[in-house]
């Protein structure tokens, strides 16, 4: 029993001490300041023990108002959906970031690279340009291939001719006859007025223009009754007819005037195909005076017939209308290379033509622009003396004759006449080359001048017969005798037979 009570003391000393213990901790609790921050979240309950000795040595803080904690609840699901919520927003702001990142270095490299290709192009366009310019004089335009080395601008070229340029009007009078199932009227006299262009070629007044200008086939009226001309500055002076030639169509007139602006008259010798050429004229009237069109050289000493007569002119494409005949013809010099003469355009079958100008070559004018001024006709132009017509081939199956040019008439005392050629004679041969009608005669013919001896080759009753005959020169008479349209009377015609279809032709000059 006194071993009860002596443990009975003893609880009642250790609790006795206890309750001192935790009376003590009321007061303010000893902690080295150095582990404040550590122990200030530490709590260390009263029936828990150091590790090793009393309180005394222990590192804890304990505090008399310590409870027993309170198990809290875990929430895992929460936990879960705040830790994907982390993720997503974590993940989103990467992506947002990284895009961001991606668009400020590409916007970097783009920036980098406009200023490197804004560079680039700089140099490239001055390069460009460099090259640009380098092509501009390496590559001539058109007009500069057509051109010659010493050419002129166009402007310039337009400026220096256009004071030499005239237009010429010409008035006619031709007698006409109506007829009415059988009843002729009385025949009445008509005026009509024909407009082209002509240039100066001298300070006095001399012009140059084409013959069909002041002389008219179509109608018959012939010479013009009055020619006037109207300069640059819309003056108008009468003109004289000098002299003209049907078979060049090549004319001179001459104004009373004094100081006049001649045109540079150049060389068509030296002209090329492919050369660029300015073509100067009045078309349809004087209301377009002064037009001016270029193209280039198509073609040289092309033989063309116009109003029966075959001639050698430079062919162009640079437009040359009606109205133009007369102008002049440049080269890129500015110089007259050539007198514009006619316009093809006609229809050939289902085809039509447009585009052919011809002009006729200045050097071979020359010549003749002076004969006609010092002798009013061109000189050692070969004639031979005769009045023909053109054998037909109808003619030739009909009455067995060889096609050729049938001699209607020799002139007394011509070459024809001294040769020995005889009236009805046919010519079918002239320095070894054929001939069936009379312009191919003429072509060959005036390849020869007066004096020179050629050699005729002539059918006569069923027998060729060759005859050397010596070229005269036409006087002027003869070169200005326009051809006949009209057939001789048959009954007339000795030991041939009538040629009604074929009209008779008056070769000037033969």
């Amino acid at each position: 029993m006194s071993d009860n009570l002596n443990e009975n003391n003893s609880l009642n000393e250790n609790a006795s001490q206890e309750n001192n213990t935790v009376n003590n901790t009321n007061s303010t609790p000893q902690f080295k300041p150095r582990y404040d921050n550590y122990y200030a979240d530490t709590v260390v309950h009263s029936d828990e023990q150091p590790a090793s000795g009393d309180n005394n040595g222990s590192y804890a803080y304990v505090s008399e108002n310590t409870q027993k904690p309170v198990k809290q609840k875990k929430h895992t699901f929460l936990k879960a959906v705040a830790f994907v919520l982390c993720l997503a927003i974590v993940g989103v702001g990467s992506v947002q970031g990284y895009k961001i990142y991606r668009d400020n270095k590409d916007s970097s490299e783009l920036s980098e690279f406009d200023s490197e290709k804004s560079e680039s192009s700089s140099k490239n366009s001055s390069a460009v340009s460099y090259d640009s310019d380098e092509n501009e004089e390496e590559i001539p335009s058109l007009i500069q291939l057509a051109s010659r080395t010493d050419a002129k601008s166009i402007p310039d070229i337009v400026d220096s001719i256009m004071p030499s340029v005239v237009g010429v009007s010409s008035n006619f009078e031709f007698t006409q006859t109506y007829s009415f199932f059988g009843w002729s009227s009385e025949p009445q006299t008509q005026e009509m007025t024909g407009t082209g262009t002509g240039f100066i070629i001298s300070e006095d007044g001399y012009i140059v223009t084409n013959a069909h200008v002041i002389y008219d086939t179509e109608y018959g009226a012939g010479e013009a009754i009055d020619v006037s001309i109207m300069f640059s500055d819309e003056t108008e002076h009468e003109a004289k007819i000098i002299a003209y030639d049907n078979e060049t169509d090549i004319a001179v007139l001459k104004v009373d005037e004094t100081g006049l602006t001649p045109a540079v008259i150049g060389n068509s010798d030296e002209l090329r195909v492919g050369e660029l050429v300015i073509a100067v004229g009045n078309p349809l009237g004087f209301d377009l005076f002064g037009s001016v069109t270029s193209g280039i050289v198509s073609a040289l000493n092309r033989d063309i017939s116009i109003n029966e007569k075959s001639m050698s002119l430079i062919q162009t494409d640079a437009p040359i209308n009606s109205g133009n005949s007369g102008g002049p013809l440049l080269n890129s010099c500015g110089q007259v290379i050539g007198i514009n003469s006619a316009k093809m355009s006609s229809s050939y079958g289902s085809a039509s033509v447009e585009g052919l100008g011809f002009a006729i070559p200045i050097s071979d004018a020359k010549k003749i622009i002076d004969d006609l001024i010092n002798y009013k006709y061109v000189k050692g132009r070969p004639q031979i003396g005769i009045s023909t017509s053109d054998v037909s081939e109808s003619h030739s199956r009909y009455y067995n004759i060889p096609m050729g040019v049938w001699v209607r008439d020799v002139e007394p005392g011509s070459a024809a006449d001294l040769a020995g050629i005889e009236q009805n004679d046919i010519i079918i041969d002239i320095e070894g080359e054929a001939v069936k009608t009379a312009d191919e005669l003429n072509v060959i013919k005036n390849k020869y001048k007066a004096g020179d001896t050629i050699t005729l080759t002539v059918y006569r009753r069923g027998e060729d017969i060759k005859i050397e005959l010596t070229l005269q020169e036409a006087d002027r008479s003869q070169q200005d005798a326009s051809p006949s349209t009209e057939p001789e009377d048959p009954e007339e015609e000795p030991e041939m037979p009538s040629f009604n279809s074929d009209p008779r032709q008056t070769i000037p000059g033969r």
